[in-house]
């Protein structure tokens, strides 16, 4: 999901045509660190989920997404991001170079239900330059692309986390950086993230830690909002397309300090591109993602004006087996409890929430306080990621996933 990631993403693609970097060489910086409701529309609608030809979803299951492939090439005049735009696989699951924006974001958690032994998290993200697109260079920097990864061990109470960044002057067969449009290829540096068959599988040889996860599909792809389409602002142009991978079988390998440790545990998968940024009072967002044990996906966000205020919210349900249920801005709202402030930034995060939605009541606890992601020496984002858990309203620990805040650092900036 992770809208107010468009502003960074723009402002890097500024940054990113100067960067003096030869394509295959990219910049990597890392670190180790030991509420209200929104007015507005009515009743979401259910949106249904869709498999491509790999999917392995049971027969019959209907499909709310084509499975034609459109062509490699693609630009904003042709492809542009709007409603009623049919999600066609495995070619969405590849880059879409028009756009501005995009990102393919991976997190999960290895061990028990009870007691998880670490939580990861990866993200690729591509932006449009809008710079040297009238160059036949091989150089030109039309796109930026750069990467995050992280593992919280929570045994140990350290989180650790790593970056790259590199231009790309948006061929997708490049022998270097890249990202493939026929379906997920991406590479950068001796990162890689792809797609195969009903399976992910990533590979990030990190400063300090190397993060190897190989996840499996056992539930149909999730489309967000109507259809794939996800309103991002009070604004139909603040908006993105957007699938989810919930419930994904992770195998996890972890190497730090010479030792590998490999567990099995729960992943989710988020693919989203845009070619809008935020509305311009949204100064950052809140969002879930949670794996639930009963095998549900509970999605939910919500933009923040700069007084804290909700600009925007929205999200999703979908219980295993079942159609999901969209969630309208209205019915979804997050409540701040408990905080935590970054000795790194003196940032103050909310790390726990009441979250209320169209499907319950919850809790929304970190599991570790200090999973702030600073990464001022690279693509100088500063926002906060980590494992949680989701708490019934009896305080029963039901779900695991990720929780991400912006903007606690102040507006948005490299």
């Amino acid at each position: 999901m992770n809208p107010a990631r468009r502003r960074w993403l723009a402002q890097l693609a500024r940054r990113g045509a100067a960067l003096a970097l030869p394509a295959a060489a990219p910049a990597s910086a890392s670190q180790t660190m030991a509420s209200s409701a929104v007015p507005g529309a009515a009743s979401g609608a259910a949106s249904g989920a869709v498999s491509d030809a790999s999917s392995g979803a049971a027969p019959g299951r209907p499909a709310a997404a084509a499975e034609a492939v459109r062509p490699e090439t693609t630009t904003p005049a042709d492809d542009p991001v709007r409603r009623g735009r049919a999600l066609a696989f495995p070619r969405d699951h590849g880059a879409h170079p028009g756009a501005r924006t995009e990102w393919w974001y991976a997190t999960g958690w290895a061990g028990s239900e009870s007691a998880p032994a670490f939580g990861w998290q990866l993200t690729f993200f591509r932006s449009r330059s809008f710079l040297a697109e009238g160059l036949a260079s091989r150089f030109a920097a039309r796109q930026v692309l750069f990467a995050h990864a992280a593992v919280s061990d929570l045994a140990a109470g350290r989180h650790q986390h790593d970056q790259r960044i590199a231009r790309w002057n948006g061929d997708p067969q490049a022998a270097g950086d890249r990202a493939a449009l026929h379906d997920a290829d991406l590479r950068l540096a001796r990162w890689t993230l792809r797609r195969d068959g009903d399976r992910w599988r990533s590979a990030l040889p990190a400063a300090g830690f190397t993060l190897e996860v190989d996840l499996a599909r056992t539930q149909p792809l999730l489309l967000q909002g109507d259809a794939g389409f996800s309103r991002k602002g009070p604004e139909e142009r603040q908006a993105s397309h957007y699938y989810s991978e919930p419930q994904l079988a992770a195998e996890v390998a972890v190497t730090r300090d010479g030792r590998t440790q490999r567990l099995a545990g729960r992943g989710w998968l988020d693919h989203e591109w845009s070619d809008e940024i935020l509305h311009r009072d949204a100064v950052g967002w809140d969002w879930c993602g949670i794996n639930l044990f009963d095998g549900s996906a509970l999605t939910a966000f919500v933009l923040r004006r700069r007084d804290g205020s909700a600009l925007w919210a929205g999200g999703s349900f979908r219980a295993a087996g079942a159609a999901s249920r969209s969630f309208a801005p209205d019915e979804v709202r997050f409540v701040p409890g408990r905080r935590w402030r970054s000795p790194a930034t003196d940032a103050d995060y909310p790390v726990q929430w009441t979250l209320d939605t169209a499907a319950g009541r919850y809790t929304v606890n970190a599991l570790l306080d200090a999973q702030e992601m600073a990464s001022q020496g690279g693509s100088g984002t500063i926002y906060w990621e980590g494992l949680s858990e989701l708490l019934d309203a009896g305080g029963r620990r039901i779900g695991l996933g990720y929780l991400e805040m912006t903007g606690y650092a102040g507006r948005l900036r490299l």
